[in-house]
């Protein structure tokens, strides 16, 4: 574990690694990292909002440990490669915190340097198992559900809504998509209901009329896709142009107003999951007022975000600091900061949790949500 997690000003004055991008030994340097560009920036958008608003908040408050936040915004385009790429620029970079990555498919391999480079990584997003079943360190944590809790409930309510109709299950090739589609048809398999159809698509096309044309044919009366925002999208419109009224399931990669704008009101009726709504938790109204207040709506992974960035600012405060001595042991800090991470429970924006051995927060479970008239409403 090579890199000093707390970034303590040593009492001699030398600058600790996390200092020496600027030689300010007056600041912590943290990172979010998502996609900022490409076809899924609408939540690298949210994820960079979320941090900005956090690190504003806590800065105001006086900091970390009396020093001011510097927050780093990278964009890995939800690919692994530039995810890695990103994760090692902000290891020569010497931040304390990654609040990241959106994508799956990003997070798994990126985990790889966090755990090396001793970097605290909490995932405001990632959904897949594999990111702390096969957890690549200590230090990999997440404040969001998994595709396992998701997919239970998905294909539990499928099941039970839907008996005796015909289901296709669809998913984009994805660390994310196929892991949630195969959770859902899992849970649903157990539960009774056996699908008709199960496909693969290739993410960034415009045209799946064939595959389409291909559930029509086969009369499918329920769609779940596992995949984002922008195929569902084209994939529910698609299925209008041909006149069928298939109903279209998936997870919470459709929480953004974005999925209407490629819908339209084709988009009415749709089915998603996506944990409780933190916007109206008491724990978040003053933030939440804040976020409107400049025009943002913090929807989606906006608050997880900021929840990922409060909950390690807690665990440094509550680790405290061996600043006297003249060497600093980095690995018995950060062993330190790992220790608060999985022994406290934090108050946040997203409400009470604590990490399980795991690294997942113990949230409340999955929920089910309907898009009507442009926005989403919990219906269960």
């Amino acid at each position: 574990m090579k890199k000093f997690i707390l970034g303590v000003a040593l009492a001699v004055g030398l600058a600790s690694p996390v200092f020496a991008q600027n030689n300010d030994e007056k600041t912590i340097n943290i990172a979010t990292i998502g996609p900022m560009t490409g076809q899924y920036a609408t939540f690298g958008a949210q994820m960079k909002a979320g941090a900005i608003q956090a690190v504003a908040d806590i800065n105001a408050a006086g900091g970390v440990m009396g020093k001011q936040l510097n927050l780093i915004v990278v964009d890995d385009v939800c690919d692994p490669k530039q995810a890695v790429a990103g994760a090692n620029k902000l290891a020569a970079q010497k931040v304390a915190l990654v609040a990241g990555h959106f994508c799956s498919g990003s997070s798994i391999p990126a985990s790889k340097v966090y755990a090396e480079e001793g970097i605290i990584q909490i995932s405001p997003a990632s959904t897949n198992p594999k990111l702390t079943d096969d957890r690549a360190g200590p230090n990999v944590f997440r404040v969001c559900g998994r595709d396992d809790q998701q997919g239970q409930v998905a294909g539990e309510y499928i099941a039970e809504m839907y008996k005796g109709k015909k289901i296709a299950i669809l998913h984009d090739k994805t660390a994310y998509g196929k892991g949630l589609a195969d959770q859902t048809k899992k849970f649903m398999n157990e539960a009774g209901l056996t699908e008709v159809m199960y496909e693969a698509y290739t993410a960034g096309e415009k045209d799946y009329t064939a595959l389409v044309s291909k559930m029509k044919n086969e009369g499918i009366d329920v769609v779940y896709v596992g995949g984002y925002h922008t195929e569902a999208g084209l994939i529910v419109r698609q299925m209008r142009d041909q006149g069928m009224q298939t109903k279209l399931i998936a997870g919470d990669a459709l929480v953004t107003k974005e999925y209407w704008q490629v819908t339209g009101d084709a988009g009415e009726g749709t089915l998603m999951t996506f944990s409780p709504d933190p916007r109206k938790l008491d724990a978040a109204k003053d933030v939440v007022a804040k976020f409107r207040a400049n025009k943002i709506e913090p929807e989606g992974y906006v608050l997880y975000t900021y929840a990922a960035i409060q909950a390690w600012a807690a665990a440094v405060e509550a680790a405290g600091l061996e600043a006297k001595e003249e060497k600093v042991d980095e690995e018995k800090e950060l062993k330190k900061v790992i220790l608060k991470l999985n022994s406290m429970e934090f108050d946040t924006v997203i409400g009470k949790f604590k990490f399980d051995a795991k690294g997942d927060p113990n949230l409340p479970p999955y929920k089910f949500y309907e898009w009507k008239n442009g926005t989403y409403d919990q219906i269960n």
